[in-house]
């Protein structure tokens, strides 16, 4: 465990104080309460580990105030509407693992059940893969593996360790891999269409047609939180080893020789309009450092991730005055439907609003900083 002493003045700390200090409540923007949304997950899964890093129990206080908004003594969550099938809402489920064990409250295991409950009736492909979205049908997104198995595989290891179910959770991957990897590249697509009808889909593989950053970042951060917990004597450990592996490879033929960082749209650093983005690039680094501090990948990628790491803070970084952590560059978001503009082209991603401190930007950095932090006090 790191002391606080010794983190007090490194980016993971600065950050999160400066989110406690900025945004006491993460729920609340321009004097309205906010919706349940993943963003909050994910800031509040980068103080999880600080929290876990550190002891300092400011860290979960913080987790512990934000999510109380939502969940009700009875278990249920104020906006939560399990009809939607919504896979991004199981995101913040994720913490309720750590609050029931903190604090021995019912209601949050009543709340882990609620959304564990939206997987047995969430529309699936033939194959099985969960649809991201009931309103994105036949549809499998990048995205939506770190918003649901990592809730998932956590859930069932706890309270339904029937191995059958764990292989529910590693065939999401293995199918999405199968359905989104790029022979040429090794990168993943940001979607696919099973039907092949949606205006994005390709006609024969129903493959989207770019590389989104942030949606390969979700991918990578999603395997090394499901590999963290699944045992490795599981049937498919070593097919998701490989999947990560096989990912991470990629992802290095294309990291930015000079600041060693990672553009919105992957693989295409040298085109006009394109720019370093900073959460995709938080993400990638969270799951390098995550990858060979747990034996995934070997040492010889430290050079990679030292490279990575330093670009995070030269390239999107600012610090204030006051002290405060600003995270530059932030795609605020780019999805696959909802209007005729959202059509996976190179266009779109890069016309996309780009924002500062974007929660799933600063949430990512959280992580990226603590887990790097971590290896590296973990070797001294």
């Amino acid at each position: 465990m790191l002391e606080t002493k010794s983190v007090k003045d490194l980016w993971a700390a600065k950050t999160a104080a400066s989110i406690m200090e900025r945004t006491p409540k993460l729920y609340e923007e321009n004097g309205h309460h906010g919706k349940w949304s993943y963003d909050y997950g994910v800031v509040l899964k980068g103080f999880e580990r600080l929290w876990q890093a550190t002891g300092d129990e400011q860290y979960a206080q913080y987790i512990q105030y934000n999510m109380d908004y939502f969940v009700q003594d009875d278990g249920s969550v104020r906006g939560y509407r399990m009809e939607e099938h919504n896979i991004d809402h199981l995101n913040n489920g994720k913490l309720m693992f750590g609050l029931y064990d903190r604090t021995g409250k019912v209601k949050y295991k009543l709340a882990a059940d609620l959304l564990r409950e939206q997987l047995v009736t969430h529309p699936r492909t033939s194959e099985g893969a969960f649809w991201h979205k009931q309103v994105y049908p036949y549809q499998i997104w990048l995205d939506g593996l770190y918003m649901g198995a990592p809730f998932y595989l956590e859930y069932l290891i706890r309270w339904e360790p029937e191995e059958e179910l764990l292989n529910d959770v590693t065939k999401q991957f293995i199918l999405c891999a199968k359905h989104t990897r790029d022979d040429a590249t090794g990168l993943l697509y940001h979607a696919w269409d099973e039907k092949r009808v949606q205006p994005w889909s390709h006609s024969v593989t129903g493959q989207s047609p770019n590389f989104w950053g942030r949606s390969i970042g979700w991918f990578v951060m999603a395997l090394v939180d499901v590999l963290e917990l699944l045992p490795n004597h599981h049937p498919d450990y070593r097919k998701l080893v490989d999947i990560f592996t096989d990912t991470m490879a990629a992802l290095r033929t294309y990291q930015d020789t000079t600041s060693g960082v990672w553009h919105q749209v992957v693989n295409e650093g040298d085109r006009k309009g394109n720019y370093l983005e900073a959460s995709a690039s938080s993400m990638i680094v969270y799951a390098l450092a995550k990858g060979i501090r747990l034996g995934w990948l070997p040492r010889e990628w430290e050079p990679v991730l030292n490279h990575a790491y330093a670009g995070l803070i030269s390239e999107f970084v600012m610090e204030t005055n006051q002290g405060w952590v600003n995270l530059y560059k932030n795609c605020q978001v780019a999805g696959l439907g909802g209007d005729t503009r959202r059509d996976g082209s190179y266009a779109y991603y890069i016309s996309e609003p780009i924002k500062t401190n974007d929660q799933k930007g600063l949430g990512a950095f959280l992580l990226a900083c603590t887990e790097y932090e971590y290896l590296m006090h973990a070797k001294a």
